[in-house]
C-alpha cells in the first residue's frame, strides 16, 4: 500500500469519511495484471470506480474498458477513450442505450436472453455480441446470483439466432464471482467455452473470442497469502487444454485487482459504548457504513484490513457500524476486530484495500448523510 496516501492522511487531515485514491498504484496494478496475463486483453470494470483519474491515466496506458450504461461509456470517452475500446457488457439494456452506444462507435456487445438478441438486431445492426454462460461461482467472496448468464445449450442456439438476426456472433463471456479465490472456476468456463467453440464452428459459425469477466482477488484481511499472480497460471493452461490447436482473443474485465490496493478509507468514530445484548458487547460507531460506501461488508463477506491509530495502547474485540438510523446498517458483528479500549469520538480509523466498490456503493444521501468524498494523490 502506498506511503502517498498516508502522508495525505496525515498532512491534510481531510473530513470523513472519505476515500483517498494513489492513481501511480493503479498503474502499478495495471502494469502487474499485464505482466502476468500477457495473453489478456485489459478491459478495466468501470464500475468498481468510474473517477475521472483513474480511467484517465488506464487510458493513457492502453487499457481497454467494460461498461455497463451510457454513462460510464460517457465518462470513458470523456477521457479520450476511442468508443472502439469500450464493450458494452451489461446484458439488459434499454434498446435506446443500443441505439446511442452503437451511434457512438461502440462495436462489442453482451447479451444471454433471446430478447436481447433483438434489440441489439434492431439498435445496433451488424454489431459483434458475445453470449454471457453462467458458471458456478464457489470460492468467491462476493458471490453472483443467477440474475445474469444463460446455460451452454442456451448460448448456442442464441449465438446461431444472432447470426440470423444479422449480428455477429462474436464469443463467449463467464464470470466466476467476485473476489474469486480459486483458480479452478475459471477453468470450468474456460471449458464450456472450448466445447461451444467446437459445436458453433460445425455449424458455421466461427467465434474469435473468451471474455474471462472479472473476480480476480486482491488480499484483504483474512486473505494472507492470495496472491493474484496464482490464478494465472492456472487460467493459461486451461487456455491452453480447451484451445490446443489456436486460442482465442481473450479478454479480462479486472476492477478490484486494478483499484483496491489503490485507496484508503479514513473514518471518524461517532461513538464507542457497551451494551447488553445477553452479555457485555461493545459496539464503535462510525461516520461510515454500509450505505456511504462499505456495502461489501454485507454477511461480512469483504473482510477490509483496518489501521489503528499510533500508539493505540490495549485492545477489545467490537462491533462495528454505521451512523445511520437503520438496524441493518452494521459492519462488522461476528469477525472479530481489536479496537482501542481507550477510543474516544473523533479518532480516526482507516480500512485499506478500499479502491474498489466504495464510492460506486455509496448511496446519494440516505439519512442525510453525504456521499463518500473522494481525493486522488
Amino acid at each position: 500500500m502506498t506511503a502517498k496516501i498516508d502522508a495525505f492522511l496525515a498532512s491534510e487531515k481531510p473530513e470523513t469519511p472519505c476515500l483517498v485514491i494513489d492513481v501511480d498504484e493503479v498503474a502499478h496494478n495495471y502494469a502487474q495484471f499485464t505482466t502476468h496475463a500477457p495473453w489478456a486483453e485489459v478491459f478495466y470494470a468501470v464500475k468498481a470506480n468510474p473517477a475521472a483519474p483513474i480511467l484517465k491515466r488506464l487510458n493513457e496506458l492502453g487499457a481497454s474498458f467494460d461498461a455497463a450504461s451510457p454513462a460510464e461509456i460517457r465518462a470513458c470517452m470523456e477521457q479520450g477513450v476511442p468508443a472502439a475500446r469500450i464493450s458494452y457488457g451489461n446484458t439488459v439494456k434499454k434498446t435506446a442505450d443500443v441505439a446511442w452506444a452503437h451511434e457512438q462507435g461502440v462495436e462489442l456487445f453482451a447479451f444471454d436472453s433471446s430478447a436481447e438478441i433483438s434489440k441489439l438486431a434492431e439498435a445496433a445492426p451488424g454489431a459483434k455480441v458475445f453470449c454471457r454462460l453462467v458458471v458456478a461461482n464457489d470460492g468467491a467472496r462476493w458471490p453472483l446470483s443467477r440474475k445474469f448468464g444463460c446455460a451452454p445449450d442456451e448460448a448456442e442456439q442464441m449465438l446461431l439466432k444472432a447470426r440470423d438476426a444479422g449480428l455477429v456472433p462474436y464469443g463467449l463471456s463467464f464470470h466466476v464471482g467476485s473476489q474469486q479465490i480459486e483458480a479452478d472456476r475459471w477453468r470450468e468456463g474456460i471449458s464450456w467455452c472450448g466445447t461451444l467453440f467446437g459445436r458453433l464452428a460445425e455449424e458455421g459459425v466461427a467465434l474469435e473470442m473468451v471474455n474471462l469477466g472479472g473476480g480476480f482477488p486482491v488480499m484483504y484481511r483474512d486473505d494472507a497469502g492470495l496472491e493474484l499472480s496464482n490464478v494465472f497460471g492456472p487460467i493459461d493452461r486451461a487456455l491452453s487444454d480447451f484451445f490446443p490447436d489456436k486460442r482465442p482473443r481473450v479478454m479480462a474485465e479486472p476492477g478490484r485487482a486494478l483499484v483496491a490496493t489503490a485507496g484508503k478509507l479514513c473514518t471518524e468514530v461517532v461513538l464507542a459504548t457497551e451494551r447488553s445484548y445477553g452479555g457485555w458487547q461493545r459496539w464503535v460507531y462510525l461516520d461510515v457504513g454500509r450505505y456511504g460506501g462499505l456495502a461489501e461488508t454485507e454477511g461480512e463477506a469483504i473482510l477490509y484490513p483496518l489501521e489503528l491509530p499510533e500508539g493505540s495502547g490495549e485492545t477489545s474485540a467490537a462491533v462495528l457500524a454505521g451512523p445511520t438510523c437503520d438496524s441493518h446498517d452494521v459492519l462488522y458483528e461476528h469477525a472479530t476486530y481489536e479496537i482501542p479500549v481507550a477510543i474516544q469520538p473523533g479518532d480516526r480509523l482507516v480500512f485499506g484495500n478500499a479502491g474498489a466498490y466504495t464510492t460506486t456503493y455509496a448511496s446519494i444521501g440516505f439519512n442525510g448523510f453525504a456521499p463518500l468524498r473522494e481525493h486522488f494523490v
